[in-house]
């Protein structure tokens, strides 16, 4: 099975990469974040004549997550599930031939200080309980998405000047090594130990990609019985250099 995320910075905008990278990488599933349409814009019949199904929870110009898949998703649940449907638009869970896939778009924080870091944190926290609520770390479970943090320092550019920054600080490592602990195993890692590949590239840098100016802070993370069944991982960056690229570029695992 090939699993697939991108942070697409507007599904609209960027359906003709999309439709593109399936044709070329036939993926089985593909997970897309910050899809920036109402679920009545979603370019369903695009995504559904190249022979996907998709599923998607969506809101005006902000967030949203979508799963594109080759077999009709099952199980399909929106949100926590703990009573505050205000955040279901970045998280979406589907079973897929039996396997069970999370697809998150985590709140980006702005800066340190602020009260929307503090949120980003606590929807971190609010996300260990969902795991905990529904799933056995001991069974296969992959965790994908734009999480906002670069776990390690080869996931940065410039790890010294960047620590503390939004998407590299170490409160939010902490709160992702939580996560870890629960169960999961970082699959591009897994595969790639030393490899200083990046998933996001600041627009606002000139020539950041071929400076390699990058984050690596999209992810495919897996339960270690999973994990241990994938066979390999990979980062598109050619994606990120076609014309009006995403600022986020296409992470892929194997199993």
């Amino acid at each position: 099975m090939i699993i697939a995320s991108f942070n697409a910075n507007g599904i609209r905008a960027r359906l003709g990469i999309v439709l593109d990278w399936l044709k070329n990488n036939s993926p089985d599933v593909l997970c897309i974040q910050e899809t920036k349409v109402q679920d009545h814009e979603f370019p369903l019949k695009p995504l559904e004549g190249q022979g996907y199904h998709c599923c998607y929870k969506g809101q005006k110009s902000y967030n949203g997550v979508a799963v594109i898949s080759r077999e009709r998703p099952r199980n399909v649940f929106y949100g926590f599930g703990d009573g505050n449907d205000t955040e279901e638009a970045r998280l979406i869970t589907v079973e897929i031939d039996g396997l069970s896939i999370v697809n998150t778009y985590v709140p980006q924080g702005q800066a340190p200080e602020s009260d929307k870091f503090n949120y980003k944190i606590f929807w971190l926290e609010r996300l260990k309980n969902f795991f905990d609520r529904r799933f056995d770390p001991l069974q296969p479970l992959v965790w994908v998405g734009d999480f906002n943090v670069a776990p390690l320092p080869i996931d940065v550019y410039d790890p010294e000047k960047l620590l503390g920054s939004v998407g590299y600080h170490p409160l939010e490592h902490q709160t992702l090594k939580s996560l870890a602990k629960w169960g999961f195993i970082d699959v591009y890692r897994f595969h790639n130990p030393n490899e200083k590949s990046y998933t996001f590239w600041d627009y606002r840098i000139p020539q950041a990609v071929n400076r390699g100016l990058g984050w690596r802070v999209d992810h495919i993370w897996a339960t270690e019985q999973l994990a241990a069944q994938s066979t390999g991982a990979w980062i598109d960056t050619e994606s990120r250099l076609l014309p009006k690229p995403s600022d986020h570029t296409f992470i892929v695992a194997t199993f």
